[in-house]
């Protein structure tokens, strides 16, 4: 076996690790171990790690499940079967924590000059301090990405900013300012690829402002760009990072999919507008990947397909958050058609609307014929979608 991976798990998935080690040749050169389900039971995976830790030292990308918050003596266990197998490894060369951040495991382990990738995922650096140590000896470390981790303080800013080497971000995923991210990114912004921020606050913040301006002033190099939940105040300045990135940007997702009632239904459709109206003539020449999931009326929706008519887009999804009847629904397909399938902008589409349920085009068979007669392939939404996590561990 060359790969095993399990990203969502059903009941009958989780006798497989008993079934691998029934037949435990089959696992004994194993590259990529990904166990990205936290529904896997603790139980059948301790004797699979133990099996590996003794018997096979080949893996080279390794994402295990963290058990946080349990505190049986399988889970403290278990704990200690993932640092073995760490240690075990001779070529591993990329690690996703979650939630558990073990670095003093990296320290004592073979992967010091071997491993150059490190995704840190809803991590608690708080009282972390021995990060400088961990990163100053990983000899080969070109790639380190953090999404959704807490306490990123002056503490682990201290830490990173100390080091005698450089600090690879290469992505940086978060839902929360903190007043010392321009240090982080005066440290390591040339590196930044993958950014992404997803407000909780639907009012106007003027620090979630401010961190448009610090990206736009230090980050570059961005490829891809996910904007989720986010308040009027930070549409200006996330038109200025995008145009400020337009020669990397490639990937770029907007989605404003709140559920808080009518209220916040008015102001989202007001943001829409605004996103429909001004996006289009910023957009770079090409684009492999947009996603755009607002609430859309017809006339706007128009004029985004008009002034994004000089941008080809290899994957495009849009998806509507607002009620159309049938004929909104039917005005959009028509104003699609003629802006976008009739001139073949796109090689994959992917639309999703409401009337009483969600639809999909994809679902509906005349309509993908014809898109097909313009070279273009409907694909259904869910499918289409690229987000962080499978922009990062595909890579």
């Amino acid at each position: 076996m060359h790969t095993f991976d399990v990203s969502i798990c059903y009941k009958p998935i989780d006798v497989i690790p008993k079934l691998i080690l029934q037949s435990s040749n089959f696992v004994r050169n194993i590259k990529n171990l990904h166990l990205r389900s936290s529904s896997l039971k603790i139980n059948n995976i301790n004797p699979l790690l133990k099996f590996l830790s003794s018997n096979c030292s080949s893996i080279s990308s390794l994402f295990i499940p963290s058990f946080k918050g349990t505190s049986s003596s399988t889970a403290i266990e278990y704990s200690s079967q993932s640092s073995q197998l760490i240690k075990s490894q001779k070529n591993l060369s990329k690690i996703l924590f979650f939630y558990d951040f073990p670095h003093s495991t990296l320290l004592n382990s073979n992967c010091l000059n071997t491993l150059n990738t490190i995704i840190l995922c809803n991590i608690d650096f708080k009282n972390m301090n021995f990060l400088n140590e961990v990163f100053e000896q990983l000899n080969v470390l070109e790639s380190i990405h953090i999404i959704d981790c807490r306490s990123l303080d002056f503490n682990f800013l201290q830490q990173i900013t100390n080091l005698t080497k450089p600090f690879k971000l290469k992505s940086l995923f978060v839902n929360n300012t903190f007043e010392s991210i321009e240090l982080l990114l005066q440290k390591s912004g040339d590196y930044l690829e993958n950014f992404g921020f997803e407000s909780f606050n639907l009012f106007d913040d003027e620090p979630e402002s401010q961190l448009f301006e610090l990206i736009t002033k230090y980050c570059k190099k961005i490829e891809f760009f996910e904007l989720c939940e986010f308040n009027s105040q930070n549409i200006y300045p996330t038109f200025n990072l995008i145009k400020n990135i337009q020669q990397n940007l490639n990937y770029l997702t907007i989605d404003l999919d709140y559920d808080f009632g009518k209220y916040f239904y008015n102001n989202i459709a007001k943001i829409s507008s605004n996103i429909l109206q001004n996006l289009g003539q910023i957009l770079p020449p090409k684009l492999e990947y947009l996603n755009m999931s607002l609430v859309m009326n017809t006339n706007d929706f128009v004029i985004f397909l008009k002034k994004s008519q000089n941008t080809f887009i290899k994957k495009l999804l849009f998806k509507d958050d607002g009620i159309q009847d049938k004929t909104g629904k039917d005005d959009m397909l028509h104003y699609t058609k003629e802006y976008i399938m009739r001139k073949e902008r796109v090689k994959y589409f992917a639309f999703r609307f409401y009337t009483n349920k969600w639809d999909e085009l994809y679902d509906l068979e005349d309509e993908v014929k014809e898109f097909s007669l313009h070279n273009i392939v409907v694909q259904n939404y869910n499918d289409l979608k690229i987000g962080k996590f499978k922009r990062i561990l595909e890579e």
